[in-house]
């Protein structure tokens, strides 16, 4: 059973994509989706996302693409999801309106796994990752 979506997936590696191939330029969606098979239609929804809350910054014109806006140390797996939206708030109160099974049973249940993953997700950062993914550089240009 996979915990997270191929949404997600697909965030954190276009992050980690875009700090490794940006060097001081932004990285173009069309040249991520190549990178990673997909069609830019896949990409934009969610590298729009990234950009709404600050981990991406969107560069228009015919040299434009995206590049971080904010220093890797300062950006983590669980910024990510949350970003992409694979990450929901247990606590919105529309997520389980007038169920009374999700509100008393399932939602404290899960709430302290979910709330434990969200904590180890936290302290993976993306400089982590990005050196991680240094020897694949060339593998992915």
């Amino acid at each position: 059973m996979a915990l997270l979506s191929r949404k997600g997936l697909l965030a954190i590696a276009a992050v980690i994509d875009i700090a490794l191939h940006g060097r001081g330029r932004p990285v173009s969606a069309k040249a991520l989706a190549t990178r990673h098979n997909l069609p830019s239609r896949h990409l934009e929804p969610v590298l729009q996302a990234l950009v709404r809350v600050g981990i991406l910054k969107g560069i228009r014109g015919p040299r434009g693409g995206y590049e971080l806006a904010r220093e890797r140390r300062r950006i983590t797996a669980d910024d990510i999801l949350r970003a992409a939206g694979t990450i929901e708030d247990l606590s919105d109160p529309t997520a389980s309106a007038g169920s009374t099974l999700l509100n008393q049973v399932v939602i404290p249940a899960v709430g302290q796994a979910e709330r434990a993953f969200s904590a180890a997700l936290s302290r993976i950062s993306l400089d982590e990752l990005v050196r991680k993914a240094e020897p694949l550089r060339d593998a992915t240009a």
